[in-house]
């Protein structure tokens, strides 16, 4: 492919978006050609807060929505989850008679993006929910009676589309930008939580 017609004599500026500039051409980015590059990183709290704001303001909301909350449950997500989250919550408050998006059905808009749907049609047997049910429970006691974790918002074991059987979600109670060897520690703690619970029961 090329590009030809342009005039020198009026101010062009020609975009381009990958989110793979490893395999581009070394030509292309040759100084004159596309040259300057801007990164466009995740979101950071702000940023969400706004892009839930932008996507949210169509939207009829309830006195208990709390985009901030949402925000920083979110860390990591890009604007596209975001959006996908205000769309799903608005889904879910019309499968339920409602005019206006709930806190409720943000936190679950959250999890479907997140984790997937639930999938209440996998049916476990009685012994694979036990051992899920320990699983579980071993990362949230793990997160729970280390001072170093992130408090637990939700645990369950109603299995998820995304393939998870049960998860426990933790909230941090602040965004942060780096982990502390302790707090790696207690994640590294909470993950293996779970493998241990099923052995000790």
């Amino acid at each position: 492919a090329e590009m030809d017609g342009f005039d020198a004599t009026k101010g062009l500026l020609i975009l381009a978006a990958t989110n793979r500039p490893e395999i581009l051409d070394p030509a292309l980015l040759r100084p004159g050609r596309f040259d300057r590059r801007v990164i466009v990183d995740r979101p950071d709290l702000k940023g969400r807060v706004a892009i839930l704001k932008v996507h949210a303001k169509d939207v009829l909301m309830d006195d208990t929505v709390d985009l901030d909350a949402i925000a920083l449950a979110t860390g990591g997500a890009v604007g596209s989850d975001l959006a996908n989250m205000i769309n799903e919550a608005a889904i879910l408050a019309v499968r339920n008679g409602r005019h206006q998006v709930s806190q409720k059905d943000l936190l679950e808009a959250v999890e479907v993006v997140l984790v997937g749907k639930e999938k209440k049609d996998r049916i476990l047997s009685v012994e694979e929910r036990r051992i899920v049910s320990y699983h579980e429970i071993g990362h949230a006691l793990c997160s729970a009676l280390q001072k170093n974790s992130e408090p637990v918002q939700k645990i369950t074991i109603i299995p998820r589309t995304m393939g998870a059987l049960g998860y426990v979600m933790n909230v941090p109670e602040e965004e942060k930008y780096l982990n502390t060897k302790k707090e790696l520690e207690a994640q590294l703690v909470m993950t293996l939580g779970g493998r241990a619970a099923e052995e000790i029961v």
